[in-house]
Formats: C-alpha cells, structure tokens, sequence
C-alpha cells in the first residue's frame, strides 16, 4: 500500500534521510562487499580470545541510544546481537552517520571488543561503512510481529522480529544434517529423482497438473519419490535415499502443506522390522543429539523416543474402537453407512478401502500419543506392501504415529511383479469411476520390477512434522519458511 499524503510518513521520513546521505557524498548502496571477519556470537561466547583485538563487523541496526556525544548502535548478524558503542571524538565526522540511521540499515563497523563497566561484550567502533539504507519500518522490537496471517506473509520480518522463529529454522537445518549424516554412516546414497512426472504415482493424492510446451505434455509435480526410488533399488543401489518437496493438491490445515518436505529412504535386504529398528535409532538419535536427552515436551505432553516403541494392530483397535472386524465392512455402501454412524465426514468418491482407511484416522490415530508403530494394514490399502504370509490379507507395512500424528510409514516392500500389477489393475477400477486420487498404471515401473528386485525395506518420514515435534510447534506453517497462502485481493 503506497503511504496516504497528509499523514506522517515513515517511508518519506527515510527517503528524506537517504537523500541527505546522498547530498553529504554517501551512496549506501554503492558497496558491492564488506570484509566481515567476526560473528557476533563468536565475540561474546570467546571473548577472551577477541579482548581488545580489531575486529569487523556487518548487521542491521536494531537499536540507537544516544548519550549526547556518544551512542550505543546494536547490530544483528546471522548469530545474534552484538552492542557497539560510538564516539564522535573516534569517529570524527562519521559520528554525524546516526543523524541519517535509522533501525534496519545496514552497517559494518570495524573497531576493538572491550567490555563496559556492565560487563557487556562491546565493539569500539573506530569507522563506520554504511551498507544498505531500509526505506520501511520494521516491528517494534518489544511487542514483535505479532499478527500470524502477517507472519506467514512476510516470514522475512518475521525472523528479524521473532528470534524463536529463526531457532526453529535452525533446528531445522541441524536435523537435515543430523539425518544425511546418520544415513552416510550405514551407506545410504543420497539421490535426486524427478519432480517434474508423467504420471504421479506412489501413494493416493490428487496432483497438481502442469504443461509442458516444447513436447506437448501433460505432467505432474510428483506426490511421491517411491517408485523413482525403486527403479535404483532395482539398479543394484541398494541402500538410497532423498530428502526434497513433494506436492500434493489437498486442503491446507495445521497438519497439511500443498507443498512438504519428506525423506524417503529404500534398503535392500531387509523388511519392514528393519525399518522399524531404522526409524527408532534415527529419531532417538536425533532427540539426544538436539536437547541432550531422549524426550521432548510437545505441547504440553511429554513425548518419550528410547525405543523400543509400542506396536499396536490397525484392525485389532479399529474393532476394540468400533466393535466392527475390517473385513466385515466388504462394500462401499456399508463402508459409507459406518462412517455415518461414527460421525466420520468422508469424500463421497471414496471407495470402501479409503472409506475405512478414514475412518481409522478418526478413532484410531488420535489416541496414539507415545511413539507408536499402527502395523499390519489390510492388504487393499497398501498396494505397494507386500502381504504378511502368516495373514495373507493383511500387510508388512507399519505407520510411526507420534502426538496423534502420522509422521512415518514403511513396509516390506511388493517386489513381485505379476503381484504388483493385480494390485495396480484393483485400483483402476475406482479410477474409472472417477476417483481423481488414483494413479495411472506405471507400465515403466512394472517393466522396471520385471527385472528383478531384492527384498527390500523402505520408508517415509515426513521431515516437517518431525520438525514441528522438535520445536514445539502447532501449526506446520510454523516450520516452513515460505508456507502456501492464499493471495490478498
């Protein structure tokens, strides 16, 4: 919004300012670098180590308090905060600076660290380098950004004005590098396969469409990287894995990102128990590493990662909530009767299995708050796990439930081709009746199966709810940068 004449006016206030810099032979946005050599976290935490030596310094103004001929300047780095301190008979003419400054310019000072009398890490600014002007305000430092919608929006004031919010993201980083490292010790190949599909396939979620115009296709962002994933299994990488965006054109909820993170991992020679043992070490590893400790405090409730973790029975609770066997429910119409009478709101293009599947998540999932693996799912709504031969209907596929929340699923991985196209084939039917969640036959991935593939383990995590658990966070916007909004008219 342009600024209203009549009223004051921050910006015209700055522009003022900028030109004045300009008149006294200043350009601040002429510098192309500055030689920082010291963080400010640096500074303070090793200050023996920087006590009265020449340092250089570069941040944004977040605070100015004069004192007559003298000023106290904060600036904010990428570590934190550091004080300098000002004097006009140091600084000479360049002590005039402050009277063209404003919060959120942009400086580097270089001067000597010293502490004051209260014993405040300090740097004597002995000259000044004006770096970049800010022509707009930015949130009053004691009451933050405090509007959500405008957070979200512009997460960029949000991290100057919230310092928790750039901990979160720094958790974040600190867990992908936690991850790619426990990986790289058990020989995991980290890949890249494609976002950019002919066919959106691996799991059940409607895609996002695009065209691409030099060879007239249709293609879709992808939903998942599973059977990409496979096809290298297949190649003889038996240990791979990605961590990257998948997208899915669903509704946005505390729980939901069109866009989101996970990590998909695939291990030769091994079964869904091996993930299990896979997930348990990874996240209690990742607990400890990050608080020191194998428990964390999500909102309110103390959630315990020393494994092992309860196993419970997808179909063995859904009948201890409900009262009904799974395979008792055998049609659509009945699957729809029963999550009316249990008060489950269902897509009326659902099929039976994704019906019940809902209705699992309604009255079975919630109550799974300790990390949980819910295991042995029927066999028609894990078309990709291969069937547990103790119970031909059921699954090797398990999900980790942590807070009432789905934040992994793994199986035994289908490796049978004649199999995996029965199960594709079942599915094409609720897709011609116009279930949009179904994927297309992968004839590529089936001829890739038909060459042969190993047993093998694999598993999804979804990396943004991880991070949710990790920072305490309620809203999964809370732990994207740049979250999906919908535009302001």
């Amino acid at each position: 919004m342009e600024d209203q004449p009549g009223h004051f006016n921050p910006r015209a206030v700055r522009l003022d300012k900028l030109e004045r810099m300009r008149e006294t032979g200043i350009e601040p946005f002429l510098p192309t670098q500055y030689d920082v050599n010291a963080l400010s976290r640096d500074i303070v935490d090793e200050f023996e180590r920087f006590d009265q030596k020449t340092v250089a310094i570069a941040g944004r103004i977040t605070a100015i308090r004069r004192h007559g001929r003298a000023a106290f300047v904060d600036l904010l780095d990428t570590l934190g905060r550091i004080q300098t301190h000002w004097r006009e008979d140091v600084l000479g003419v360049g002590f005039a600076l402050l009277d063209h400054l404003d919060l959120g310019d942009f400086v580097g000072i270089r001067g000597t660290v010293f502490k004051t009398r209260r014993s405040e890490v300090t740097v004597k600014a002995e000259s000044v380098t004006v770096l970049a002007k800010s022509l707009r305000e930015l949130p009053e430092k004691h009451h933050g950004l405090t509007n959500i919608d405008l957070r979200y929006r512009q997460r960029y004031l949000d991290l100057i004005a919230n310092p928790d919010v750039r901990r979160v993201f720094e958790v974040r980083g600190q867990t992908l590098a936690y991850i790619r490292q426990f990986l790289q010790e058990r020989h995991f190949l980290e890949v890249e396969t494609p976002v950019l599909q002919t066919i959106a396939g691996g799991t059940e979620a409607r895609p996002f469409r695009t065209h691409h115009n030099a060879l007239g296709l249709e293609l879709y962002l992808r939903i998942a990287m599973e059977l990409h994933l496979k096809r290298l299994i297949v190649a003889g990488i038996d240990r791979v894995y990605e961590i990257g965006r998948v997208f899915r054109n669903e509704g946005i909820s505390t729980r939901h990102n069109p866009e989101f993170s996970m990590l998909e991992l695939y291990q030769a020679y091994t079964d869904y128990r091996g993930m299990m043992e896979l997930t348990e070490s990874l996240l209690q590893g990742l607990v400890v590493r990050l608080l020191g400790r194998p428990d964390l405090v999500y909102q309110g409730t103390t959630l315990n990662f020393t494994p092992p973790y309860a196993r419970v029975d997808l179909v063995e609770r859904l009948k201890e909530k409900t009262g009904v066997d799974w395979h008792r429910v055998t049609s659509r119409k009945d699957a729809q009767d029963l999550a009316a009478t249990l008060g489950v709101t269902v897509d009326p293009g659902f099929d039976r299995a994704q019906v019940m599947d809902k209705i699992v998540g309604a009255v079975v999932e919630p109550d799974l708050i300790q990390p949980t693996f819910l295991w042995h799912h029927p066999k028609d709504i894990s078309p990709l796990a291969k069937a547990d031969p103790a119970h031909p209907e059921l699954t090797e596929r398990f999900e980790l439930f942590v807070a009432g929340r789905e934040l992994a699923n793994a199986f035994s991985e289908l490796n049978d081709p004649l199999e995996q196209r029965r199960r594709f084939f079942a599915q094409q039917e609720a897709r011609t009746q116009g279930n949009d969640e179904i994927p297309p036959l992968d004839e590529d991935f089936l001829l890739a199966l038909e060459h042969g593939m190993p047993p093998t383990g694999g598993l999804g995590l979804g990396i943004d709810r991880l991070i949710m658990l990790l920072t305490d966070s309620p809203s999964i916007r809370d732990v994207i940068l740049f979250p999906t909004m919908r535009p302001l008219a």
